[in-house]
């Protein structure tokens, strides 16, 4: 496909780089993603270019930047939130840090003034923001068209020449008419119907064949969800049944019956599949372990262990088998895929030691492209069973990553940052903060912080969430916000419990977490929700007890979500079941959207 009818993505760090490569394919435009150290000549052979989102400042050393030749080239340009500061300052605006940070949902408001950009979008609509600069001046030649409650500047053009500016996220789906702006877009370049999902099929079927010939075979580590199964159809179906065997690693972090369930759907698929229980190694090797990182590392580094122990036992020569995995575009986004990203977190197949396969050519990733929507849209076009594709996401080291082991952290005093929150609402609003850090994504970067917690002070969800937004906008030092539901107050602290990664514990969490799977399926809402962890975390009401947090999300591609807001009628029987397991004295319910909290707790 020539570059001319291409639209050109350039990849300044932004988490969602990616995805809004794959938002704009979706959308019937092919994309490639560039860095942006192209020469000009290379981005002018383009039909349109997008400047994503990143985590640097614009005014910082070292931030990557494009030459004001670049700006001539006579193609449509759309700057996305970094993308947009880096077009404001490099043709004569200025951009500096904001005194008032955006992370979530906020409404554009446009202007009376048309632009083809904004063409069918409302005048006000919800969009996504992800900031902490902001554009104070515009060059000569831009207008305001659209603004928000913290951003003066939210949507700017020059018409004349085709060039746009916006400080949110179209592309991702919390961004309502989003998708209404990058047709819009499409529309400008003039690029239409160059890429659908059904092309990728074809396309990685010939692509499968090539790096697998004849005489070669793939052995897939498969999980049960998705998309191991989808990646199975995927490669089932480019090379025969009889050329793809699957393992299932027993890591001893698995669900509750999951291993012999799993086994028993896999069978009806017509997988080839080899359990392998390596849960007494996994325990020994990760007991002590509490470093998030060092955890996914180890997890990593022993299923290749597992895999070769395998291989060998089955004889199956590595000379003829290639390892497959189900990967997808958010394990390779967040694990710092990209030139300019930084890492959010490790996945688990994207440690050391696979990457080194990886360059060698000896991994297999047939939907490394894709994103969870589209995932399950392939394994429907593959034949996928309806209840296969509705399962909720699981991540493949386990329960691993929902046992927060991690050291007791000192609760910061913020009582003087947060007063002026907790006047805004009922007098009968209580504010905590527990003592152990949790992973977030803030301007596409990692960030360790605390958790605030909250009583239950209101059955009003839009009200929790608007304690929610202005506690993590506000303070630096959180970045999620919890609530105790059915607690009208709160303890004055929240023991310490050390968590082991052991059997023990592992039995503990999956109780609870058995629990909750039960009950979204006999109360019909597990549809409703796109992923629900169930976290044990070192804190409790009383001493010598333990925490389990709930974090039931909205989503479909996994970079953003929204928090879940449940019918308080099942929460609070999810809530009674789990306080019966005697180890398990607090029940928190996570109200953070991602950003600024990612999905998972670590």
């Amino acid at each position: 496909m020539k570059s001319d009818k291409k639209i050109a993505v350039i990849d300044f760090g932004s988490q969602y780089t990616h995805l809004l490569a794959a938002r704009i394919r979706r959308l019937g435009a092919y994309t490639e993603i560039l860095s942006n150290d192209e020469p000009v000549s290379v981005y002018s052979s383009y039909a349109g270019i997008v400047l994503s989102g990143g985590p640097s400042s614009v005014y910082e050393k070292g931030a990557p930047l494009l030459s004001k030749e670049f700006f001539q080239i006579p193609v449509p340009i759309l700057g996305i939130c970094y993308g947009h500061q880096l077009l404001m300052k490099t043709l004569g605006g200025e951009v500096l840090s904001s005194s008032h940070r955006e992370y979530g949902p906020a409404v554009l408001r446009l202007s009376d003034k048309s632009s083809r950009l904004t063409e069918g979008m409302s005048r006000q609509t919800k969009v996504w923001m992800s900031h902490g600069d902001e554009v104070t001046k515009l060059p000569e030649g831009f207008l305001p068209m659209g603004d928000s409650d913290n951003c003066r500047y939210a949507f700017v053009s020059d018409e004349s020449k085709n060039h746009f500016g916006i400080q949110f996220h179209p592309e991702v789906t919390h961004s309502e008419e989003g998708e209404i702006l990058l047709k819009n877009f499409i529309k400008i370049c003039n690029v239409q119907n160059t890429w659908n999902l059904s092309s990728f099929l074809e396309r990685e079927i010939d692509v499968l064949r090539k790096k697998v010939p004849e005489g070669k075979n793939v052995f897939l580590l498969v999980s049960g969800g998705v998309d191991s199964s989808v990646a199975y159809l995927l490669l089932a179906k480019a090379l025969g049944k009889d050329r793809v065997k699957g393992l299932l690693v027993d890591t001893g972090f698995m669900r509750k019956n999951e291993v012999s369930d799993l086994k028993k759907n896999l069978d009806l698929l017509g997988f080839d599949l080899t359990i392998w229980d390596e849960s007494a190694e996994f325990y020994r090797l990760l007991n002590d372990v509490s470093d998030p990182e060092e955890k996914r590392k180890i997890v990593g580094d022993q299923f290749l262990e597992a895999q070769g122990k395998a291989t060998t036992a089955l004889s199956l020569d590595t000379e003829h088998w290639l390892l497959g995995q189900g990967t997808i575009y958010p394990d390779t986004i967040e694990s710092g895929g990209t030139k300019h990203s930084h890492k959010i977190k490790t996945h688990h197949n994207r440690v050391p030691a696979i990457q080194k396969l990886i360059e060698e050519g000896k991994i297999v990733e047939p939907i490394a492209e894709l994103y969870k929507d589209e995932v399950r849209e392939l394994g429907k076009i593959l034949g996928l069973p309806e209840q296969w594709i509705e399962r909720h996401p699981f991540p493949g080291p386990g329960l691993v990553v929902r046992m927060i082991a991690s050291s007791q952290a000192a609760a910061p005093d913020l009582k003087e940052a947060v007063a002026p929150i907790l006047q805004k609402f009922s007098s009968k609003l209580q504010f905590r903060t527990l003592p152990i850090l949790s992973v977030g994504v803030q301007g596409d970067q990692r960030s360790y912080a605390n958790c605030a917690v909250l009583n239950d002070f209101t059955k009003d969800w839009k009200e929790l969430e608007s304690v929610s937004l202005q506690i993590t906008n506000s303070i630096r030092e959180i970045n999620r916000v919890v609530f105790a539901p059915d607690e009208s107050e709160l303890p004055v602290s929240f023991p310490f419990q050390k968590i082991k990664m052991d059997q023990k514990h592992s039995d503990l969490l999956r109780e609870a977490d058995s629990i909750v799977n039960r009950i979204l399926y006999e109360e019909k809402i597990h549809t409703q929700i796109w992923q629900m962890p169930v976290v044990l975390v070192p804190v409790g009401a009383v001493p010598d007890t333990y925490g389990i947090v709930l974090r039931p999300v909205e989503s479909l591609e996994a970079m953003t979500a929204n928090f879940y807001s449940m019918d308080r009628r099942i929460l609070s029987r999810i809530t009674r079941e789990i306080k019966q397991i005697k180890e398990i004295s607090l029940v928190l319910y996570d109200l953070t959207h991602k950003p600024p909290g990612t999905i998972e707790w670590e």
